[in-house]
């Protein structure tokens, strides 16, 4: 059995009323049980002002999370906010682990690659005897790293655990406040993990965009390294664009935030979507996301109402079965949040709206999303599921 508490504060300079909202909500004394971790996500003026490390500093377990431009609970959304999802349990239990620094100068005789230091730092904390039933994944931005080597790196090394989690996004201009968040300290070259150990069954949803959204000129990846695209259809990739009319759009990554890039793997999973970041000095596609060689590449388009629409239908799959449940987790791409215009909130009220009080929920934006897909399946209710690396994607766990 688990607990699932949430608690919010919008106090940014008073860190002793931030500190008294989250306890007073939290009612610890009485609510917490024998193992229990925090799920944090706040905007960076609440890390930069020490309001973060107060806060974690005050509670009695491991709080990791990120940064994010927005977020909600059930009965609060804003931009200044902190939420915190407390997760409690008697017979599960939680290992929080932070990885050293996941990008180089690294110092002699360490590891010399983000895949190695994440498989060295889990293989040191992980139990040895047991899998975990769930992994909870939080990292900043990295352009020099690919979330999808993150990804596969610890299904490896979990034995297939399935794994949950975010990268950290800001509303910055250039995403200089990016912080993964661990125990109150921020961190801009490092991934933290919660391994969640018992008899817990997490169940997960997700939206991208509808598939009569797709352009309907698809192309197969015939050049690629790892997140770069070089060649579709034998041609170099800036001729594809051409003949979509994307040449002008392709020359700045802003214009190209409406035009997610669907990737399908041929492997019975559905299409996975990848966020196009900018052409390199040789004219190859930049993406925040690996583009692997005889994959199919289709492009689509976000708008408003395919963002709503999506989500909505995810949510409500999501609540057809709550029996046994305790609490629901989401993360959505910064990038739907940017196709709603001046209706910022939209996508959260929505979410508010179809949950209600039905469960405790704390949502937030993510510069990159990691949920399971199922082969063949529209949720991980059963069947098989592969771990996978997301963007401009709607992710959900039900706890």
């Amino acid at each position: 059995m688990i607990r699932i508490l949430t608690a919010s504060t919008e106090n940014i300079d008073d860190t002793d009323a931030a500190i008294n909202d989250i306890k007073t909500q939290l009612d610890m004394d009485n609510k917490l049980l024998k193992n229990t971790v925090g799920i944090i996500a706040c905007h960076y003026e609440f890390a930069n002002a020490d309001t973060v490390k107060a806060v974690c500093g005050a509670l009695p377990f491991d709080v990791c999370g990120t940064i994010s431009p927005m977020q909600g609970l059930n009965d609060v959304s804003a931009n200044l906010l902190l939420t915190l999802m407390v997760l409690t349990s008697d017979d599960i239990s939680f290992k929080s682990v932070l990885t050293p620094p996941l990008r180089g100068p690294f110092p002699p005789g360490a590891e010399t690659s983000a895949a190695g230091i994440i498989e060295k730092t889990y293989a040191a904390s992980a139990q040895a005897d047991r899998k975990p039933c769930l992994v909870f994944v939080y990292a900043p931005f990295m352009p020099e790293n690919s979330g999808d080597e993150y990804v596969n790196v610890l299904t490896r090394v979990s034995g297939g655990a399935p794994c949950f989690g975010t990268l950290a996004v800001d509303d910055t201009i250039d995403f200089r406040e990016c912080y993964l968040l661990y125990n109150g300290d921020k961190y801009r070259d490092r991934m933290a993990m919660i391994l969640v150990y018992g008899d817990l069954n997490p169940r997960f949803f997700l939206a991208t965009i509808s598939k009569d959204k797709f352009f309907d000129k698809p192309a197969l990846i015939t050049s690629s390294q790892g997140h770069i695209l070089k060649e579709v259809n034998g041609r170099p990739v800036t001729e594809y664009f051409e003949s979509m009319g994307l040449t002008k759009a392709s020359e700045t990554s802003y214009a190209m935030t409406s035009l997610p890039f669907m990737v399908d793997y041929n492997d019975g999973t559905p299409p996975v979507s990848k966020v196009f970041i900018s052409l390199n000095e040789n004219k190859h596609a930049i993406c925040a996301g690996a583009m692997p060689r005889g994959s199919t590449l289709y492009i689509g388009v976000f708008d408003k109402d395919d963002v709503l629409l999506t989500s909505r239908k995810a949510v409500q799959e999501a609540l057809k079965g709550l029996s046994n449940s305790s609490g629901i987790l989401i993360y959505s791409c910064i990038s739907r949040n940017m196709s709603l215009g001046s209706e910022l909130f939209a996508e959260i009220k929505l979410v508010q709206k179809e949950i209600g009080d039905k469960l405790p929920f704390l949502m937030a934006y993510s510069g990159g999303e990691i949920c399971p897909t199922l082969i063949k399946q529209s949720s991980a209710k059963d069947g098989t599921a592969i771990n996978r690396f997301h963007n401009n994607t709607f992710i959900l766990c039900i706890l």
